[in-house]
């Protein structure tokens, strides 16, 4: 699993952060909530471990913010020394998938990680909304925008959005991108690279940065902003 951290006692972060890479994941820390806030939305994880009292803005804040500003479905893992039943209600209702009140073993917290993220990948996509950075499309409706500016594609170039969108930050290989687009049957080897082409100059060029980026010899993806040179 890829994780993230967001802790502000540094004795607890360092050991979280020791004990579930040993055990085989891949764990980016945080010690306040924007730091937090920041990587859950920038990067891909399967799962947060959230501190409830943070500097800065704390977890709840954070929670709200991921599910409500930022449409992120990652699974959270509040944790707290609040365990009353209240405390709960409000971690939940702001959006938290579990709740571990300290201290706890090491051991529960990976088992219930591994059974939150096991869930997660086996619901289909809730959510209608996709987002990347700026870029969001309604899977509804087809429409797409950036920087609040309407984007017109062609169906074929909206079903390769969707995929891209799907899997981002993660690289999309051509060959799976070729079977989103037309089942088992691709056209010639250059029709994807056009309809990429065409995808790009639609939601790269009238921008000040780039999402679209050619993975050479693997495929492609989307990715937060990076600003033209």
């Amino acid at each position: 699993m890829k994780l993230l951290v967001i802790e502000d006692d540094e004795s607890l972060r360092e050991l979280l952060l020791e004990y579930l890479t040993i055990k085989g994941n891949q764990v980016d820390t945080a010690g306040d909530g924007i730091t937090g806030l920041h990587l859950a939305i920038v990067n891909h994880y399967d799962a947060v471990i959230l501190d409830l009292t943070l500097p800065g803005i704390d977890g709840l804040e954070v929670t709200s913010k991921l599910r409500n500003e930022a449409n992120k479905n990652i699974p959270i893992m509040m944790l707290t020394g609040r365990g009353t039943l209240d405390d709960k209600l409000v971690g939940f209702n702001k959006g938290a998938d579990d709740y571990l009140v300290k201290p706890f073993e090491l051991e529960e917290l990976l088992v219930r990680l591994q059974a939150l993220c096991k869930r997660q990948s086996e619901l289909p996509y809730k959510n209608h909304k996709l987002s990347v950075g700026d870029l969001t499309l309604d899977t509804e409706t087809m429409e797409v925008y950036r920087e609040k500016k309407r984007i017109e594609l062609t169906s074929t170039n909206l079903r390769l959005l969707e995929a891209l969108m799907r899997k981002a930050p993660h690289v999309v290989k051509h060959t799976d991108l070729e079977t989103s687009l037309w089942g088992n049957n691709p056209p010639d080897s250059s029709s994807l690279r056009t309809h990429v082409h065409y995808l790009r100059d639609a939601i790269d060029k009238p921008f000040d940065s780039v999402m679209l980026n050619t993975v050479h010899g693997i495929g492609y993806r989307l990715s937060p902003t990076n600003l033209k040179e």
